[in-house]
């Protein structure tokens, strides 16, 4: 390489640094800008960056737990409710502006849900709480509605001959005299097998008659062939639609359950196609409601309220941020010493390298972004090792070249050579390990793996061009001619 295509890569990785440091924290450039703003009477911009994402150990938040109601799924197709699950939740809160919602599944039916910057777990729960669980029943036969009309009868009748007792002696009585009691709680209709797990997407439409909001379902394939299914074996009668556990079609309000008298939507014959239709909406607003929380996700299985909460403060996050930002200064400044204690110059040199290669992968954090957690800055301060050990590695074998004999920038590209196939395996290998990690692992393993995937891609460009460049070019200088500073 000449001297002028030397100068000129290392006037790039000047810019480059500049750059990077400013991107990766603008505090000093934003206060120097300020000041020669009030001093020169100029108007120039900040450098306004994105903000670093952080997760709820450092940020503080909500952590919320469930355990799914799989009752009716079968286990071949658990996993895949769960995911389905999973997906949706997020994009419920992401709809809030929750920044990097952690979603993780546990066993076979928990779910996780950790909502960094989240103050309220009551915030927290309701958000989750508003994603709707879509159900579809099916008118019950003559003869259970008739079964559960006498029921209900016979507890009146006896309610009626205990006009006087108490709440509490009735349910007694009730409970003492009555077999089968709780058949009068029953509802005309009966679950089916479709819910919201089948829905495709929902459109708000208007009756062209009426204009009264209709709010349309469109089902996958799967949906499409039960709903055809319900349809073909309940013509003539009536099917319920069901959201969060409520009726949207509510019945007549007679007390007595007649099937002649069921308001819901009748079917008049079978239904290909796997369209449904939601009718009896009064307010165009709640329809609007309705088909946006449709579309960001009926739950495919009910939920329930969460069996763990817990806030994480952001004073525990702020304290262990700084901790963490003080083992990474710590670490810097013990590797830099190290480094110009045993290599001298080069030490100095790869130190400089090390500083870029902290601002660069800082700037691709925020560029990203990568959602910083404890365990992702273990990974970047782990990095920071395996960067060293590259320029350990060159050092070494350069040290060797000029015992033998040769001269400085021979023993540079020397150096580098012999020692690639070291840094690459090593890298390589870890690399491999990391990635395995990341599709293996939980959220935190996965923020470790790939803080600590990019920290090893990076320092290959630190140690290999950076530390390279700029060898040569203090090597060509008169530097380079002061033997003891280099072996």
């Amino acid at each position: 390489m000449s001297t002028k295509q030397t100068l000129i890569y290392f006037f790039l990785i000047i810019i480059l640094a500049i750059f990077a440091g400013t991107f990766a924290y603008p505090v000093p450039y934003n206060q120097a800008i300020d000041a020669l703003n009030a001093k020169a009477h100029t108007n120039l911009p900040h450098w306004n960056t994105p903000d670093y994402k952080l997760g709820l150990d450092l940020k503080g938040g909500v952590h919320l737990e469930y355990k799914a109601d799989l009752s009716k799924i079968s286990d071949a197709q658990k996993r895949e409710v769960m995911n389905n699950l999973r997906d949706l939740i997020e994009r419920r809160v992401n709809t809030f502006g929750v920044g990097e919602p952690v979603i993780q599944i546990y066993g076979v039916d928990r779910l996780a849900v950790e909502l960094p910057g989240v103050e309220s777990i009551d915030q927290a729960i309701a958000w989750i709480g508003q994603t709707p669980l879509l159900e579809f029943y099916e008118e019950r036969s003559e003869d259970e509605i008739a079964k559960i009309n006498a029921k209900q009868a016979e507890i009146q009748d006896l309610v009626k001959k205990n006009e006087g007792k108490t709440p509490e002696e009735l349910n007694q009585l009730i409970q003492q005299q009555i077999p089968d009691w709780t058949l009068a709680l029953e509802s005309p209709y009966k679950p089916t097998e479709l819910t919201g797990r089948y829905l495709e997407r929902a459109n708000l439409e208007h009756n062209q008659t009426t204009g009264e909001p209709i709010v349309t379902l469109q089902f996958n394939s799967e949906g499409a062939k039960i709903f055809e299914e319900i349809t073909a074996r309940n013509e003539g009668k009536t099917i319920a639609i069901y959201l969060d556990g409520l009726s949207i079609i509510d019945t007549n309000g007679d007390e007595k359950i007649d099937s002649s008298d069921l308001y819901a939507p009748r079917v008049n014959e079978k239904i290909s196609g796997g369209n449904a239709m939601i009718t009896g909406i009064k307010e165009e607003k709640e329809a609007q409601t309705l088909v946006s929380r449709l579309n960001q996700g009926a739950l495919p299985v009910p939920l329930g309220k969460p069996i763990v909460q817990e806030k994480i403060g952001p004073t525990l996050g702020a304290t262990t941020l700084d901790n963490a930002l003080k083992a990474g200064i710590w670490s810097v400044a013990l590797i830099t010493i190290f480094l110009i204690l045993f290599y001298r110059f080069p030490g100095l040199l790869a130190s400089c390298a090390l500083i870029l290669y902290i601002a660069l992968l800082f700037s691709l954090i925020k560029i990203i972004p990568v959602t910083l957690t404890l365990a992702g800055i273990g990974g970047l301060i782990l990095s920071l090792g395996i960067a060293v050990d590259a320029n350990i590695l060159i050092f070494s074998r350069m040290r060797e070249e000029l015992k033998n004999g040769r001269d400085l920038l021979d023993a540079v590209h020397q150096g580098m050579v012999r020692a690639w196939p070291s840094i690459r395996d090593g890298h390589f290998t870890t690399v491999v390990v990391a990635f395995i990690l990341y599709l293996l692992g939980t959220s935190f393993i996965k923020g470790f793996a790939f803080t600590l995937i990019l920290g090893i891609l990076l320092s290959l460009f630190s140690a290999v061009v950076v530390t390279h460049i700029l060898l040569l070019t203090f090597g060509k200088t008169i530097i380079g001619k002061i033997k003891w500073l280099w072996s």
